[in-house]
């Protein structure tokens, strides 16, 4: 699998050469995003890579992108159930990581965004995050020093507007790619796992993997997980959709880097794999809208397992951390 690779430097590029592009891992499906009018070019991509990490975007120039999504975190916000912004403000829900964004078809907990593009808008604007405004930021971008000359150079455009800041954070965001796992050199062939490990795999395929899908490790779906059984504070999906049905419905997260991604749930109420594990195994609970995958066919909720299958499955969660996303430069603050 390559990821692109980008130096500091800007490059031009001769009509000879071929044109900058995005690759993907050979055992993925095709991306869900593929750019169209926003053409992906090296120029965009380091113009997104240094937007996502510019506190400029934010009222007070305090909080970036990158201020709640750390690559040390894998892209997600460690032991933070919910994040800083400005004027010590704190976000409504959970930071989710935001690697292998290409891949989603919507975003956010409850999936109201559906399209990578705008996905950051409401971060940008929110009281408790950034507390920005986008002509307010569109205006400091015109008036900075350096900006002007690099979205010309991205999109060939005299003037910045609000559109380019959207591609250009698109092209950088949807090159966070995560898929150099110890479970992806076994898939591909180059790496091998444990006995415990592969027994934990086993275990995966056989309890977790109907929302969990190999090899994003999330199906994209929207599910009560039993984790409240009245939904007074936070009603998920149905604040998009206004449907009974999906009250208490969040969107599965990729299980990718979980090993970094802590505190879990919408909320991040658990703090370690093994509090999640006790919530599938013994703490479901119910309400109408509980997913009939967490319902037994004794009548209780939840997922069997034993105590060796609960210590197979965390083995096998962990092959699921990959170190290179952590440390590789090509994402790194310019």
């Amino acid at each position: 699998m390559l990821i692109i690779f980008v130096s500091c430097k800007h490059q031009d590029v001769s009509k000879d050469q071929e044109p900058y592009t995005a690759t993907r891992p050979t055992h993925f499906p095709q991306a869900h995003y593929q750019y169209g009018d926003n053409k992906f070019t090296e120029e965009g991509f380091i113009l997104g890579r240094l937007l996502f990490h510019d506190p400029i975007l934010s009222i007070d120039s305090t909080v970036s992108c990158a201020s709640c999504h750390k690559q040390k975190d894998a892209f997600a916000d460690r032991w933070n159930a919910l994040s800083k912004g400005v004027n010590n403000g704190f976000a409504n829900r959970n930071v989710p990581p935001i690697f292998n964004m290409a891949w989603n078809t919507s975003f956010m907990w409850d999936g109201g965004v559906n399209h990578i593009e705008v996905s950051p808008l409401a971060a940008l604007q929110s009281p408790l995050e950034m507390g920005e405004n986008l002509n307010s930021i569109v205006g400091k971008l015109n008036r900075s020093q350096h900006y002007p000359e690099l979205f010309k150079k991205a999109f060939h455009k005299d003037t910045i507007n609000i559109q380019q800041l959207f591609w250009a954070l698109a092209q950088y965001v949807s090159n966070i790619v995560s898929a150099k796992s110890r479970y992806d050199n076994y898939i591909t062939g180059n790496g091998s796992l444990t006995e415990q490990e592969l027994k934990g795999l086993a275990v995966f395929r056989s309890h977790c993997a109907s929302c969990h899908k190999e090899p994003l490790f999330t199906d994209y779906s929207f599910r009560n997980n039993g984790i409240d059984s009245v939904f007074t504070v936070d009603s998920g999906r149905y604040r998009i959709t206004q449907d009974d049905a999906d009250w208490g419905k969040f969107k599965v997260p990729t299980l990718r880097n979980i090993e970094l991604t802590n505190p879990y749930m919408h909320d991040g109420r658990f703090n370690t794999l093994n509090e999640v594990l006790d919530h599938y195994t013994l703490n479901v609970k119910s309400s109408k809208t509980l997913s009939p995958l967490l319902k037994q066919d004794n009548g209780l909720n939840g997922i069997p397992l034993s105590s060796q299958e609960r210590e197979q499955l965390k083995a096998f969660l962990l092959t699921l951390t990959d170190e290179e996303l952590l440390s590789d430069e090509n994402l790194s603050d310019l």
